[in-house]
């Protein structure tokens, strides 16, 4: 029998907003055993791609804005454990979408775009230009099913390093930080291999005349 596939109502995201808010989902919860990925990403410590959310909700900007800001602190209480300060100081650099927006790229889930002062000019999204050394772009997740499973996801870093770094990734350093702090994996360094699917996504984006870098979807950008 199919699967029937079902949009979150208003009252269903007020009720997992009021759920959320006291408690009910932790970042220490996200990403257990319990999460239901799909099969074809391969080998989880050489995966092809990120893990996919198999059934993702439907939601409406202003809902999955109402769910991001319930869930917003315990992801950076999870994200906190990482050692790196900017595991929590993304939050406070400027956010370039509206309200989160689900990404197919990065598993189905939703996602925010953020960036430091260095990396102002990727506001001007495809008329950014190169950035220059120092900038971190970030991106935190989340994930809602349609059966009303809400967990917290990566967070999604790239920092952009001296000149011969790595010619490959345009000298950008591609790091995943897991919602328990832990670190997935960074470009020439701890678990490399885990990530170095990022390195062949983003070099799309650098065919296109981009410096490695995607842009938040046109209807999430800020005017």
């Amino acid at each position: 029998m199919a699967r029937r596939r079902h949009i979150l109502t208003g009252t269903m995201v007020a009720t997992l907003a009021v759920l959320l808010t006291i408690g009910a989902v932790t970042a220490q919860e996200a990403e257990s055993d319990t999460v239901i990925y799909s099969e074809i990403s391969g080998d989880p410590d050489n995966p092809r791609r990120h893990f996919r959310v198999k059934n993702p909700a439907t939601l409406t900007p202003g809902d999955a804005q109402s769910i991001y800001a319930a869930i917003l602190p315990g992801m950076l209480a999870g994200y906190g454990l990482n050692e790196s300060p900017v595991a929590t100081d993304y939050v406070t650099w400027p956010r370039y979408n509206t309200a989160p927006c689900r990404s197919a790229t990065h598993g189905q889930r939703f996602i925010n775009n953020y960036a430091n002062a260095v990396a102002q000019n990727y506001g001007a999204y495809e008329d950014a230009g190169v950035l220059p050394v120092g900038s971190i772009l970030a991106k935190d997740s989340f994930k809602v099913t349609d059966d009303g499973v809400v967990q917290p996801g990566p967070l999604f870093l790239m920092e952009k390093m001296p000149e011969g770094f790595n010619y490959v990734t345009g000298d950008w350093r591609y790091r995943m930080i897991m919602p328990d702090g832990s670190l997935f994996g960074e470009t020439l360094g701890e678990g490399d291999i885990r990530v170095d699917y990022c390195i062949s996504c983003h070099l799309a984006a650098s065919v296109q005349g981009h410096d490695h870098i995607f842009f938040v979807l046109g209807d999430f950008r800020l005017p």
